[in-house]
């Protein structure tokens, strides 16, 4: 399944952080290092916005379909209205701010960084800032999902309870000590997935109408060169919203791999890309998978091949892969 690559007039010069398409329709967000935020309307194929940052960008997310806020390198956060392209810093981390979600349970926005901080930035209310938690170690990644806050800490997956923050709610290692690169929250359960820099994925997932919760490890990109495995880490992993269990990872030689939790099976894999794999999201129907290929920021390398941006439509063999044909939206 080949998938078309987005144009720019102005291509993006450096690292792809973070691809993330809108709640309700097709525009999709890019943040970078070059350093811009970007918005890119899928269906039309035109670049809607081009905002410039003093440093680089590290994530973003949107709060409604024109609001959206970045973590930036500098610390700084900003929000951003996508309709003029005014921005406005909201405050600042004491060093690289790494992570960036909007909570619409509590209307806040939870930053995190290199300075051991989560951070709740209230927008609206009298209070702008109010600290969560001190950590022990870096936020390498995070994911929100209702009042769950999970974050991948070294080599921990830490879960938060936005409603009490006062302490973790659960602590899990993950295998040997190996470092996490990235994880996602399920969109419709209780649950969440971790890719390492090792080439495993852990999955831990709660059924609300059944005891028999599900959690498993697997090494997702075996790759053998002369009859050798060679570890690759995983970079990205993403859930579809509409077909329940099915998931993509992206790894760091270039491949997507599509999922299913449930059968505990690959159901297929998309060309390779020139990059690693930085980044992915499907849009809110579960129909189009952005995979952004790009250097990123834990690679010692320097960029070979210019950063791109590609769009999969998935078709009824790739929608309908599920054996059970199950969907989150009933």
């Amino acid at each position: 399944m080949n998938g078309s690559c987005l144009e720019f007039k102005n291509p993006i010069q450096d690292a792809i952080s973070r691809v993330r398409f809108a709640p309700q329709s097709n525009n999709l967000l890019i943040s970078s290092w070059d350093p811009c935020l970007r918005l890119y309307d899928v269906d039309c194929s035109q670049l809607r916005l081009e905002a410039p940052s003093e440093a680089a960008l590290l994530d973003c997310c949107f709060h409604e379909e024109y609001v959206a806020f970045s973590a930036a390198s500098d610390g700084s956060i900003t929000r951003y209205d996508l309709h003029s392209g005014i921005s406005n810093k909201i405050g600042n981390h004491d060093d690289i701010a790494t992570c960036v979600e909007y909570s619409t349970e509590t209307r806040q926005v939870i930053t995190a960084g290199f300075d051991k901080r989560i951070i709740a930035w209230d927008i609206f209310g009298a209070k702008p800032l109010v600290y969560l938690r001190n950590l022990d170690a870096e936020v390498e990644s995070m994911s929100l999902s209702g009042y769950e806050l999970i974050m991948a800490v070294g080599s921990s997956v830490d879960i938060y309870d936005l409603r009490n923050s006062d302490k973790c709610v659960q602590s899990n290692k993950f295998c040997m000590d190996v470092p996490i690169r990235c994880v996602s929250s399920i969109p419709y359960l209780k649950g969440y997935a971790v890719g390492s820099v090792d080439g495993r994925v852990k999955l831990e997932i709660s059924y609300p109408s059944s005891s028999n919760n599900m959690g498993y490890m697997f090494r997702c990109h075996p790759r053998s060169r002369d009859g050798r495995n060679h570890l690759v880490p995983v970079n990205a992993v993403a859930f579809n919203p509409f077909i329940s269990g099915a998931f993509v990872t992206g790894d760091n030689v270039g491949y997507v791999t599509a999922w299913d939790a449930k059968s505990r099976r690959r159901l297929f894999e998309l060309p390779g890309c020139a990059n690693s794999i930085a980044s992915l999201t499907y849009n809110n129907e579960g129909q189009i998978l952005a995979v952004a290929s790009s250097h990123t920021y834990q690679e010692a390398t320097e960029i070979e091949n210019p950063p791109q941006i590609i769009v999969h439509k998935l078709d009824e063999s790739h929608l309908g892969s599920v054996p059970d044909g199950s969907s989150s939206r009933k």
